[in-house]
């Protein structure tokens, strides 16, 4: 058996790095739409600072590009150094280890390895001890910037912390928000002007069937720029996407081995996005022990498929036993691939809005801060706590019709978890009404849901402004 020499090695490195022989981006890259996300990281690329950044986050929303854009960017500009790219799971690479391929690096394109470079290792999850491999780099070389990139979040996220402790730096690439794919269909102008303050919305109609869109298509950059794929989400969404996470990365990284199961509780999770879950319930119909179900909910987040939001009561305290808990799908397009899309009309188009918005949240911070509220005789949909004084920040009801916001009784929880819980001002989505009213001395903001999802994003991508504005913008 012949074993893959160094000149295969070489002649795949070479092929993956296309910049060791010219500087210019190929025109499909070019012309590719940057992510919103682009310029948080560019900047911490070049932060003078001796860490090296794990980029996470599903598979197929953007990352390799991305890192391609970022390493054209750096060509053009002149201040990165030399790049290499390595695709860690590439089979050329079997048994190589990160110190083996930086050393062709070093061979392959002579440069001083004391001088600035960028090293990037694309899904490392695979490689046993990555973390620790890594981090000895980051320490013998502190002028080299590393970038490790891979789609297992949890597990990523796990072993940065444990082995990578004031050495990695986590960054996390979510599904195309709604900002973004008002950007990449070329549409935020038609609908919306965006340099206002806050955003003015020109059309809501026609926002609204954008977003009906981003909810049954929306979330993956190649979907949205190509229509032949939008008209076969099945196959690129369950089958390139879902079923590989199912039947690829969870086994290899988890040494899960009843993947029917595994795949049965996914389909019942996403039917129920935006639903109440309980364990007990899950347990009941897919026939599966509690605690396996406890497992399979970690490791479907940890892929970046589902995300869980915990419960409160009306005093914004949390559960000692959480029974209850809602999960959301962390892209909504994921159920219209297994269940195909759905209408404007639709009942089910209400959970999937709610999902739409909260994955608005993903990249922010403030995302495991957020809630919902449930008691005997109420609920709130949306409720961000502060967890050092676990009291709560603000409390949004999300709705998708007009309705709601002219019935008392709809508005009845927000306002009596307000009053408990001290808080001036209750938030209600609707489908196009914009409006400010008092009652009983808490002011009530209607915010069309569209329009609120879209300012969210914005700010997602904008750290620091969405802290100050704790998550949620001015109507």
């Amino acid at each position: 058996m012949l074993e893959i020499d160094r000149d295969a090695i070489a002649q795949r490195l070479a092929l993956d790095n296309p910049w060791w022989q010219s500087a210019e981006a190929p025109e499909s890259l070019a012309e590719w739409p940057r992510r919103a996300y682009f310029a948080p990281l560019s900047e911490l690329v070049r932060q003078s600072v001796q860490r090296a950044i794990v980029l996470l986050g599903a598979r197929r929303v953007g990352k390799t590009t991305l890192l391609r854009q970022l390493i054209y960017d750096g060509m053009r500009k002149g201040d990165l150094g030399p790049v290499l790219y390595a695709s860690v799971d590439a089979p050329t690479y079997s048994g190589l280890r990160l110190e083996d391929l930086l050393g062709l690096f070093e061979e392959l394109t002579p440069h001083d390895p004391r001088a600035r470079r960028l090293v990037v290792f694309d899904e490392i999850q695979y490689l046993p001890d990555w973390e620790r491999h890594l981090k000895d780099l980051v320490d013998t070389h502190p002028n080299t910037r590393f970038i490790a990139s891979g789609s297992a979040g949890a597990a990523l996220k796990r072993k940065s912390a444990e082995s990578g402790a004031g050495r990695f730096t986590d960054f996390e690439l979510p599904p195309l928000t709604f900002a973004e794919f008002l950007d990449f269909a070329g549409a935020t102008g038609e609908v919306l002007d965006s340099a206002t303050v806050p955003t003015q919305v020109r059309n809501i109609a026609q926002l609204n069937e954008h977003f009906v869109s981003y909810v049954n298509f929306g979330g993956y950059p190649e979907v949205v720029r190509n229509a032949a794929i939008r008209s076969d989400m099945e196959r690129f969404v369950r089958n390139d996407i879902v079923q590989k996470v199912l039947l690829q990365d969870l086994p290899t990284l988890y040494g899960i081995t009843n993947i029917p199961e595994l795949n049965r509780l996914f389909t019942t999770l996403a039917y129920n996005s935006g639903q109440l879950i309980s364990l007990e319930a899950l347990a009941g119909n897919a026939g599966i022990a509690k605690a396996t179900i406890a497992r399979y909910l970690e490791y479907l987040e940890a892929a970046f498929l589902i995300v869980r939001v915990r419960r409160v009561d009306d005093s914004a305290r949390r559960l000692k036993r959480e029974r209850n808990f809602k999960v959301y799908l962390c892209n909504p397009s994921m159920r219209a691939a297994l269940f195909g899309p759905v209408t404007k009309d639709e009942d089910a188009l209400g959970a999937l809005a709610e999902t739409a918005l909260v994955t608005q949240y993903l990249h922010a911070p403030l995302f495991s801060d957020l809630c919902f509220a449930r008691w005997k005789d109420g609920e709130v949909d949306i409720v961000r706590v502060d967890p050092t004084r676990q009291e709560p920040l603000w409390a949004l009801e999300v709705k998708w019709s007009d309705r709601a916001c002219n019935s008392e009784s709809d508005w009845a929880p927000s306002l009596e978890f307000a009053k408990r819980n001290g808080l001036d001002t209750v938030f209600m989505t609707s489908l196009t009404i914009s409006r400010t009213s008092e009652h009983g001395g808490i002011k009530r903001v209607v915010i069309p849901l569209a329009k609120l999802a879209y300012q969210i994003a914005q700010l997602s991508a904008n750290q620091e402004l969405l802290r100050s504005t704790f998550g949620l913008p001015e109507a």
